[in-house]
């Protein structure tokens, strides 16, 4: 047992440092994107060396999927969470849209991350390999929402994929008008916006034979 103790410490005192690392990654990708940012400023911002950095994440990239791959996971869990709290199919979409809007909305940084929005709007990646790795985690959490929506409306599964596609691009689109201020230019609210769009995915989807 007593053997066991320094492991331990040793385990705890990497991952305090790994978080100090991710915590202060997602500041410097925020400030500077990911195009901008260094290990050693990523670094710096840690109140590491770049070294000490370098021995827990070889590139930039390999830090920025992380940071992406938690609030993936976290977002997951928060969409499972709200549609296990309904107890009809109409209750449980509506809660898994609302849940990623709540998300993004309290956490606009993770926003940011998850679309690259830094330096303009355009394709942008971190690799092949990592990108196949955050696409998996995202459709996992897309899922939870395509099974509310194949279960009210008796669809398939690639129409419910489809559904999905076209809530999320409506989500993101309010999230992003709504971050940047266009919504209050619009005098749109962004509240309204989504109770909107929900009761007329859902009338939608009650009409289909089903």
């Amino acid at each position: 047992m007593d053997g066991a103790m320094p492991a331990n410490r040793r385990e705890t005192n990497r991952k305090f440092r790994q978080d100090a690392v991710l915590a202060a990654a997602q500041q410097v990708f925020g400030e500077q994107g990911l195009e901008g940012a260094t290990m050693r400023a990523i670094a710096q911002a840690a109140g590491y060396t770049a070294g000490a950095v370098y021995s827990y994440y070889p590139t930039k990239e390999t830090i920025y999927a992380e940071i992406l791959a938690h609030s993936l996971a976290e977002l997951r869990t928060g969409i499972a969470a709200a549609i296990a709290a309904e107890k009809t199919d109409e209750g449980r979409l509506r809660a898994a849209i609302r849940a990623v809007y709540a998300f993004y909305r309290s956490r606009p940084q993770d926003l940011d991350l998850g679309l690259y929005v830094f330096q303009g709007l355009r394709p942008r990646g971190l690799g092949p390999e990592l990108d196949r790795q955050l696409n998996s985690r995202l459709i996992m959490a897309l899922q939870k929402i395509a099974g509310t929506i194949a279960r009210l409306g008796g669809l398939t599964p690639l129409a419910a994929h489809r559904e999905t596609v076209a809530a999320i691009c409506h989500l993101f689109g309010v999230l992003v008008l709504a971050g940047t201020g266009r919504l209050k230019i619009l005098d749109s609210d962004p509240e309204i916006l989504i109770d909107h769009y929900l009761d007329g995915l859902v009338a939608r989807l009650k009409r289909l034979p089903g």
